[in-house]
This record gives structure tokens, C-alpha cells and sequence, in this order.
């Protein structure tokens, strides 16, 4: 005789139900709990955004590059993110091709910009000033790309140039452990920094 379906049932359904919520309660709370508060106790920084401090002020996050295009500033790397330069919700590149005419197109806009605001600087444009990143959030530039921009910088603000790259070198961050990555400098840092110099 076969057995009877409605009392199989409920022999199922509770063990079936206690562990989807012993799993919601721990993956869906505690787990999210637990890492946010380690993170907060030993990331206080990171966790909370990253972010850059003008006085009192937020001005922005070391994690997300901004537009910079007054000649007073240095500029950052090209953003291709939708409808908005460092647009952080809408991340990502132009996704364009090696062979995409329209590649080598803005880059050419690009560096027609850079010379126009420095018509005497002859020394070859770095690429990373030219070239937007995967992310289109990127914040820093090489160390090139800062002391390409440092001669513009100087004479707009008055300022002698080896001033300004001693606050290039100043504000340079290192590879992580001295062999992971290029050093690079963070642009928004780095303006900061110009902002707080005395005036001549």
C-alpha cells in the first residue's frame, strides 16, 4: 500500500524550511553584519569611501577621479563613462577596438587639447593623458603624465616649476611592495596640495 502523501509532507517541509532560515539568517544577516563591522574596526577609511578631506569638507574620494580643466590644475586621466566624465554609476570604458578609427580619433582630440594649453612644451605627450582607463573612474596619472603637465601648472599659478615637481615627487605613491604595479600620482590629491601652497 502506498504511503500517504499528506503525512510525508510535513516531514519535509519543516526540516526544508529551518534550514532556508538558519541560511537566510546567517548569509543574509550575520555574515553582512560581521564583515561590515570588521571592515569599519580595521578599514575605518576605506570602508567608509575613501574619502578626501578639504578642511572641514569632503571634497571627493581617492578612489574616483574627477574633471579637472582649468590650465591652473593638473588633468586627469580621459573618463568614457556615460553622459557624465567619473560618472560612478555608470563605470566603464569606450570598449573601443584597437582598429576603431575613432580610438586614434580622441586621442588625437586629446592631444591637441594638452598642446593648445602648453603650445611650448614639445616633450612627447604620455599616453595615460591620451587614453582612457577600463574603469573611466581612474584617479591617478603616471608620474610621466604629472611632469608633463607640471611646466603649464608652474606658469599658470606663478609658481617656479621645480616647486612643482618636488609636490609631484611629494605626492607619488609607491608599488605595493615595492614591485606590484607603477608608481602613479593621485590628481585630486595632488590639486589639493597646489591649493594649499602660499600665493607668490
Amino acid at each position: 500500500m502506498p504511503p500517504d502523501s499528506s503525512l510525508a509532507r510535513p516531514r519535509v517541509l519543516r526540516p526544508a524550511l529551518a534550514v532556508f532560515a538558519a541560511l537566510s539568517l546567517v548569509t543574509g544577516l550575520l555574515y553582512p553584519l560581521a564583515t561590515t563591522a570588521l571592515a569599519r574596526l580595521a578599514f575605518a577609511h576605506q570602508a567608509a569611501g575613501s574619502p578626501v578631506q578639504s578642511g572641514e569638507t569632503t571634497v571627493g574620494s581617492a578612489l574616483i577621479g574627477q574633471s579637472f580643466t582649468s590650465p591652473r590644475y593638473f588633468w586627469g586621466r580621459p573618463s568614457a563613462t556615460a553622459e557624465r566624465p567619473y560618472n560612478a554609476q555608470a563605470s566603464g570604458g569606450s570598449n573601443l577596438g584597437p582598429r576603431n578609427p575613432d580610438l586614434a580619433r580622441l586621442a588625437g582630440e586629446r592631444a591637441v587639447a594638452l598642446r593648445q594649453a602648453d603650445p611650448g612644451n614639445a616633450a612627447p605627450i604620455p599616453v595615460d593623458l591620451v587614453a582612457a582607463s577600463g574603469s573611466g573612474l581612474d584617479p591617478h596619472i603616471s608620474v610621466a603624465g604629472a611632469r608633463y603637465q607640471a611646466p603649464r601648472v608652474a606658469r599658470e599659478r606663478g609658481l617656479p616649476t621645480d616647486e612643482v615637481e618636488q609636490l609631484i615627487a611629494a605626492h607619488t605613491e609607491r608599488p605595493f611592495i615595492g614591485i606590484l604595479g607603477e608608481p602613479v600620482v593621485n590628481v585630486l590629491q595632488l590639486n589639493l596640495a597646489l591649493d594649499r601652497l602660499p600665493r607668490p
